[in-house]
């Protein structure tokens, strides 16, 4: 994609267009200002012009122009919502939609009585995080059950009916979005989508992780029914031998609704958005299906914990490498977790998300058991090193630094680091190192970070975080560590050296 270039001066967006389409009926609030760098830690990226193509800016460049509201909201007058008394809750037909099409939206609401559902983007805005779009007619529910898992699997499918139905606006920029869910005393549910962008080619294509939101979403956690891929309940405790081997997209999330490992990506829309990228959004239910071609774009990011990939998620990725496409995993635990993903009993399809772990997989197809990647094919020839170039390797007990490596390539460029240098704090949550005697992938290969941690276990491990050059000219890169975004973004955590690091690369992903 020729003449794609990016990035307004950090902060100095301005705020024009309303807030709000027409339906709108909750007021905007004034955005806080950006969270300042910690000072003397390398230098932040340099502005540039905004990219621009035959239509004119990006969209989102625009979008970001627009006045935002806070996020997450303030002002409820309720604590929490809770898998107990589920006072509010509610889950959406699909992943992803695109302009024009529909979305419906099926709510709980306990005791009965009125509510309305707001729809947020989720961006940079002047340092907002969101921007509210339109609000429904006031609308009218009551309780709905909690279904029995399913026999063959232990899945959670609630058919609950149809409450609301959003018609996409034409002109929506393609995002992450939430729909809020309020009711008349003032409890707040909250359900997660993308608006995807079908007609333009964004430079940079943003991949949600919506496959791991689900396999983490233990709803409902009320001690007894509620199940994830991970655990279920025995005698009011999470087990492990109880979790469900089939998890459904019909249900909400648990607890307010919104998902956990949600905020990583959260920092990532920020950041990114905040630099003027052209990016465009999609799910992994996207690339399952095809309906995301990575080839339209010149570069993938993968940015928060995206565990759970089918096979045809894999296919994509690796053809997407072998094309020249370039691809960035802000995270770790990348690709682990093999799984299948089907549709639902009606027809709509990627609503099922199947993953046997250590079990025996009596539905294995030709792609293989649903289990690690690692262990898919009997040599270790799936494992996801082999397009990652690391792989997972541990549980970081303790935060520890980064310590830099190959300081003298092009990805820490402007950052002043060295080798040898620490970057506080920025190894945490979990880890990926390389395995010998596993494929690693074909191309120019360098190691950015080689640092030790100690596992849960106690042992000691090395993280790496690793890029890639491919044969046919592009990139991939593994940022070792689920804290990588936090840098770019959290209060207290974000560090200039990562931003810089991180638009050198996006730089890199997207010149012409």
């Amino acid at each position: 994609m020729a003449g794609v270039r990016r990035r307004r001066a950090l902060g100095l967006l301005a705020f024009g267009a309303s807030a709000a389409t027409a339906g709108a009926l909750w007021h905007t609030s004034s955005p806080p200002g950006a969270e300042p760098v910690a000072a003397g830690w390398g230098k932040a990226p340099t502005p540039k012009p905004a990219p621009a193509g035959p239509a004119g800016p990006a969209p989102v460049i625009g979008e970001n122009e627009a006045t935002g509201t806070a996020w997450p909201p303030k002002g409820s007058r309720r604590p929490g919502v809770d898998d107990r008394h589920r006072q509010i809750q509610g889950y959406a037909s699909a992943t992803s939609v695109a302009p024009g099409q529909a979305i419906d939206f099926h709510i709980a609401v306990d005791p009965a009585g009125p509510y309305r559902i707001t729809i947020v983007r989720l961006g940079w805005y002047g340092g907002a995080g969101a921007r509210e779009l339109l609000t429904s007619p006031e609308l009218t529910g009551g309780p709905q059950p909690v279904p029995l898992p399913e026999p063959d699997g232990g899945a959670l499918i609630c058919r609950w009916p149809v409450s609301w139905t959003l018609r996409v606006p034409d002109d929506w920029t393609s995002g992450l979005y939430q729909a809020i869910f309020t009711s008349a005393e003032g409890w707040r549910g909250y359900a997660p989508f993308v608006v995807r962008d079908d007609r333009r080619a964004a430079a940079l294509c943003v991949v949600l992780p919506f496959t791991t939101y689900q396999a983490y979403n233990q709803w409902p956690m009320d001690g007894t029914i509620g199940r994830s891929l991970y655990y279920g309940y025995q005698d009011g405790a999470l087990n492990y031998e109880r979790r469900s081997l089939t998890v459904s997209f019909d249900r909400p999330y648990a607890y307010d609704g919104r998902p956990k490992h949600l905020d990583r990506d959260h920092h990532f829309i920020r950041w990114a958005e905040r630099q003027g990228y052209d990016v465009a959004y999609a799910t992994t239910e996207d690339l399952h299906s095809g309906r995301l071609d990575p080839a339209r774009h010149q570069g993938i990011v993968f940015c928060g914990h995206d565990e759970y990939w089918s096979e045809p998620m894999r296919v994509a990725a690796d053809r997407a490498v072998a094309a020249g496409t370039s691809l960035a995993f802000f995270a770790a635990n990348s690709v682990y977790w093999h799984i299948r993903l089907n549709p639902s009993a009606d027809g709509r399809p990627e609503r099922l998300i199947t993953c046997h772990k250590t079990a025996p997989d009596p539905g294995a197809d030709t792609a293989g058991p649903t289990t690690y990647w690692r262990k898919v094919a009997h040599d270790g020839s799936r494992a996801e090193q082999g397009l990652l170039g690391i792989q997972y390797n541990g549980i970081v007990t303790d935060p520890q630094p980064l310590v830099v490596s190959s300081a003298g390539h092009w990805f820490w460029s402007g950052t002043g680091l060295a080798d040898g240098d620490r970057i506080p704090g920025l190894v945490g949550g979990e880890a990926d190192g390389r395995y010998s005697g596993l494929p690693r992938p074909t191309g120019v290969a360098t190691t950015l970070a080689a640092s030790p941690y100690r596992t849960r276990q106690g042992q000691q491990r090395l993280q790496r975080t690793h890029l890639y050059e491919t044969p046919q000219g592009g990139l991939v890169f593994a940022a070792g560590t689920l804290f990588w975004t936090m840098a770019l973004d959290r209060p207290k955590h974000r560090d200039a050296r990562v931003e810089r690091a991180t638009a050198n690369l996006l730089d890199r992903m997207i010149r012409d």
